[in-house]
């Protein structure tokens, strides 16, 4: 009896928001404030990943009410953020971003419609779903109980939604799915009573086993649900976009009118000017440590010595490897201190170390784990792309090529300082709320390259050739990245053809062509931004020198764009020239 209450309680509170009107907020503050505490309720396991921690109560309802709710709120919230005028400059920014934000709720729940669509939208959630709570050192154990039977309950409400709702999918992502929610029902059915027995007495018991039972029927009803769609899911397992559906998302992404045709213009054309770029420091690398040969006229021959160089900089044990590059992140934080490019945080909350095994794919990748913006411990850890040492040599050494020391002692900049770390510890303390939940997704990996020049042409890595050289071939790859990003998913290439122009016209490294494929199809707005805000920055960059001569200061340039935080670049330009100016020793 006291489960049902609980159950009538939960679905009672969902329903009363999902027809409930938003209060009246018109200011865009107020209506930013609303639209975020709507957006937590939403999406309950995504505010609690940023760091939420009062949504751990929460789950997510994807009823066919609920999301209805959801898209009827955020039309109305887009036409009251039109309606305001005379807002100041940091307003419009805001409601700028805040726009962007529903734009892409819009897509996602009304275009995509992944809740029809996506079995692996549910699985992915069933599987995380109990982690938050048994993993956590915030709440008592009563609270673990309490919350632990919300969430049993929670999760079959999801999975009978999902059974009603998924009717299409992608036949592989849809094997997945079913895979991952037979592992959630096995651990729900045999290892949860024991992780949370501690939890439990004697009298609350029965309790955990009738809601697991529940559970795991709803589970097991979904999967038998999946596996008869299975043989008559008409989604392609490529996730190939299309020429119109492409179009749609950059311009959401990007919040411009920027077309397929155009990016791909400016890429192919950066990808020419990063080659050129390359055959001068490679004559002038090659008539300084060989000034007795005459300097080649091919282009391979003359390249090629210069990145062999640099591929035969490389590590050959792991420990050595994450020494060195620790040694790179003090080098380089010092750097950007000592020559005030920008305003160091005296603080660091940052450790590097190596990527688990654990990791999957990403070990070989490398990622930054940063803190959640709203979390109240702010620790970032750079996780190393590594290979273990006991793998095969051939393969280690086809790996550390592409992950060389030259290579690692400018990315650095782009991952520290005063690149992403730095970017997002200073983000932290944006009084800006919608800057920090809802960034300008494009600037954040635009900033970080922007970033890998400003320091290099400081005099970082001083008189170190193949450092350069790796910083213009990642140039190069960025716009190789754009380029194939519109040929994949709006003119049919296909993996080969991306493989074989990505190395023989834009010599990627083979660990970096390896894995372009993938990344073009899971990640195919964001790897176009290194590339395009990264050539934004640097225009503005350049501007702002012109226009101020002497006066330019780089680290008054870079600290009011930290400051600024992550917004669109063209907003940008009116934001440094109403900036005071500053006296200098």
């Amino acid at each position: 009896m006291k489960k049902l209450l609980l159950a009538v309680f939960v679905v009672s509170c969902f329903e009363a928001w999902a027809g409930a009107a938003a209060p009246p907020a018109q200011t865009a503050a107020g209506i930013i404030d609303n639209y975020i505490e709507e957006w937590k309720r939403f999406n309950p396991s995504r505010a609690r990943s940023r760091g939420f921690v009062d949504a751990i109560k929460g789950f997510e309802d994807l009823s066919p009410s609920a999301i209805t709710a959801w898209v009827e709120y955020n039309q109305v919230t887009l036409k009251r953020l039109e309606a305001l005028s005379g807002l100041p400059t940091d307003d419009l920014i805001d409601r700028r971003l805040l726009r962007t934000q529903i734009r892409t709720e819009l897509d996602r729940w009304q275009v995509d419609r992944p809740q029809e669509r996506s079995l692996k939208l549910y699985s992915d959630l069933i599987s995380n779903g109990l982690s938050s709570i048994l993993d956590s050192n915030l709440l008592s154990d009563d609270e673990k109980r309490r919350y632990l039977l919300l969430r049993l309950q929670q999760i079959e409400k999801l999975s009978r939604s999902a059974k009603s709702n998924v009717r299409n999918g992608r036949p592989s992502e849809t094997s997945e799915a079913l895979a991952e929610l037979e592992e959630s029902a096995r651990y729900i059915e045999t290892d949860l009573p024991r992780a949370a027995g501690d939890w439990f007495d004697e009298a609350s018991a029965p309790l955990l086993r009738e809601s697991c039972t529940q559970t795991v029927q709803a589970i097991s009803d979904l999967v038998d649900h999946g596996r008869k769609l299975l043989p008559d899911l008409t989604l392609p397992d490529e996730l190939i976009l299309g020429q119109e559906t492409y179009a749609r998302k950059l311009a959401i992404y990007t919040d411009s009118d920027l077309t397929p045709e155009q990016l791909g213009e400016i890429a192919l054309w950066e990808i020419e000017t990063s080659k050129k770029a390359l055959w001068v420091m490679a004559a002038a690398y090659w008539r300084e440590i060989d000034p007795e040969t005459p300097v080649p006229a091919d282009f391979e021959t003359l390249v090629g010595r210069a990145f062999a160089d640099l591929e035969a900089n490389r590590p050959t044990t792991e420990h050595e490897y994450l020494l060195e590059l620790r040694r790179y992140g003090q080098e380089v934080e010092d750097f950007v201190r000592d020559h005030e490019i920008a305003t160091v945080p005296d603080h660091q909350t940052l450790s590097i170390e190596l990527a688990p095994e654990s990791s999957g794919p990403m070990a070989r990748i490398g990622y930054v784990s940063s803190a959640p913006a709203f979390a109240p411990n702010p620790w970032t850890t750079w996780y190393l792309a590594t290979i273990p040492d006991s793998h095969p040599e051939p393969e280690r050494i086809d790996f550390w090529r592409s992950f060389n020391y030259s290579f690692k002692r400018f990315i650095v900049i782009h991952e520290l300082f005063p690149g992403h770390y730095m970017q997002l510890k200073i983000l932290r303390e944006n009084p800006h709320k919608v800057r920090i939940l809802f960034p300008y997704r494009p600037f954040i990996e635009g900033w970080a390259t922007f970033t890998e020049r400003i320091v290099l042409d400081a005099g970082y890595a001083e008189g170190d050739w193949l450092t350069r050289f790796a910083q213009l071939r990642k140039r190069l790859e960025n716009a190789n990245r754009a380029y194939m990003s519109v040929q994949a998913h709006c003119n049919g290439w296909t993996e080969e053809q991306v493989t074989e122009f990505s190395i023989e016209t834009s010599l990627l490294a083979p660990q970096f062509a390896a894995s372009l494929w993938g990344r073009l199809m899971s990640s195919p707005m964001q790897i176009i931004t290194y590339m395009l805000v990264g050539l934004e920055l640097r225009e503005i960059y350049e501007m702002e020198r012109e226009r101020l001569g002497d006066e330019f200061n780089t680290r008054d340039f870079m600290d009011t764009i930290l400051r600024t935080g992550p917004v669109p670049s063209d907003e940008l330009a009116a934001i440094l020239a109403a900036r005071p100016r500053r006296t200098h020793d």
